[in-house]
């Protein structure tokens, strides 16, 4: 009698369904991968999204507390010389200097609650710069915050009187009384203006576009 013939199927696995396993587990991986990178990547650009918008309102609320509290106070610059309480413009040294009330002395502090801070643009970095005296020399040195990055352009423009603040019916501003610098005039030293009665800031963001804010002043005294 012959011995009997085993059978491949009797229980195990052939050579091609173990490559159809290792194929389908290979696929399942790659397209759990995928999954997983695409998941990630979604979260990756939202969390920069957040933090991106949380830059930008942070920055618009220091701005806009900077320009409200603004206060007719001039100081005397580091060469000497006196600085009307607001300055600013294509023509001044910064796009915008003011002077600002409600700066907080939590440590009690020998110092003044006003404070002279200056807006300006580098290398696409919005920054803050804060003097701690109002009255300095060239040793004071400014405290540098940079509040947003990537901006391609800053853009103020003053109103001299707040009659010229003419709104028509679509809400559309007339900016043919808004003038593109708010500095005395450079042939008198010394000459001192008064704030304008209205200021509005635009910021060109390279991923966001146009912000546009409009700050209208109270009565000075």
């Amino acid at each position: 009698m012959g011995r009997a013939r085993t059978s491949c199927a009797s229980g195990g696995f052939t050579l091609i369904e173990v490559l159809i396993a290792m194929a389908i587990t290979a696929f399942v991986s790659v397209l759990s991968y995928q999954t997983l990178s695409i998941a990630l990547v979604g979260i990756e650009a939202a969390r920069a999204e957040s933090e991106r918008l949380h830059e930008i309102n942070r920055a618009l609320t220091v701005l806009s507390r900077d320009i409200r509290q603004i206060a007719n106070r001039p100081v005397q610059d580091e060469f000497g010389q006196l600085a009307s309480a607001v300055m600013g413009g294509e023509l001044a040294r910064d796009p915008l200097r003011l002077t600002r009330s409600g700066w907080h002395n939590t440590t009690g502090a020998p110092r003044s609650t006003l404070q002279r801070v200056a807006y300006r643009l580098d290398e696409n970095r919005l920054l803050r710069l804060s003097y701690p005296v109002l009255d300095r020399t060239t040793a004071i040195e400014p405290t540098e915050t940079v509040l947003i990055r990537d901006v391609e352009a800053l853009e103020l423009r003053f109103l001299p009187s707040i009659s010229a603040l003419d709104v028509d019916r679509n809400q559309s501003i007339d900016r043919r009384q808004w003038q593109e610098n708010w500095i005395a005039d450079v042939g008198f030293t010394n000459e001192l203006i008064d704030p304008p009665a209205a200021i509005e800031v635009r910021i060109t963001l390279e991923d966001w576009g146009e912000l546009e804010r409009l700050y209208v002043m109270p009565a000075f005294k």
